[in-house]
């Protein structure tokens, strides 16, 4: 296969990527929240995050629906929902228990490192535009830092996967919250595969921008015939 193929799959993958990553970023499934049910035949309260939004709603429980030692939900069954901002991104309301302080400070962390991450992902962007568009031998150049901008894009991705997951897991412990139940849900899982399609093609990409290995052992990189890429 010739090294311009490869660039040219590694844009497609990376472009797959970025679409997993500005999802993930945008959307507020991050993570479902289910309180204890304790009766039938009521609502109940379930709740979904991403970085940005807590989304609560308001969820009738049946009798056919009720499972013993099952939480509030599923998150897709209809009811009324109300989505608010978290208290620390809007100053002056009122905070609820969902947002003491060390759940704040999770949560502003994880929202700031995708922040990096997106900005790693333009700046890749915009390398990648100009090797594609330039025009001489130099043009090529730009792949090397638009790989390493796409590879810390999704290394950016996994710290806050990372917070993310510590966040929710230090929620559920704590003794101050209603929820008793979680799961990720498709936001995450968005966001771990821009993580990995990121960094692993950032990689390759980076790989692929070098120059072309000596074909003798005798021959240094300076003396090797420059590969055209063309």
């Amino acid at each position: 296969m010739e090294k311009r193929t490869k660039i040219n799959i590694a844009i497609f993958v990376l472009l797959v990527g970025m679409a997993c990553m500005f999802t993930a970023v945008v959307t507020d499934y991050w993570a479902v929240l289910s309180p204890t049910v304790k009766k039938v035949n009521a609502t109940c309260e379930a709740a979904h995050f991403g970085l940005w939004r807590l989304c609560k709603k308001q969820i009738y429980i049946s009798a056919d629906e009720y499972e013993e030692k099952h939480g509030c939900g599923p998150i897709t069954l209809p009811g009324d929902e109300n989505c608010t901002y978290f208290g620390h991104f809007t100053p002056g309301q009122d905070t609820e228990i969902f947002e003491h302080k060390t759940q704040k400070e999770y949560n502003i962390s994880a929202a700031a490192i995708s922040i990096f991450g997106v900005a790693f992902m333009i700046l890749g962007s915009l390398c990648l535009i100009g090797s594609c568009t330039g025009k001489g031998k130099g043009r090529f150049y730009l792949l090397k830092p638009s790989g390493m901008f796409f590879a810390f894009s999704g290394l950016c991705s996994f710290i806050s996967l990372e917070v993310m997951r510590q966040s929710v897991k230090r929620m559920i412990e704590s003794e101050d919250t209603i929820w008793i139940q979680y799961y990720y849900s498709w936001s995450f899982g968005c966001a771990c595969a821009g993580f990995v399609l990121l960094f692993l093609t950032g990689i390759a990409l980076l790989i692929l921008s070098m120059p072309q290995m000596p074909r003798n052992p005798w021959e240094t990189c300076m003396d090797a015939e420059p590969e055209q890429v063309e």
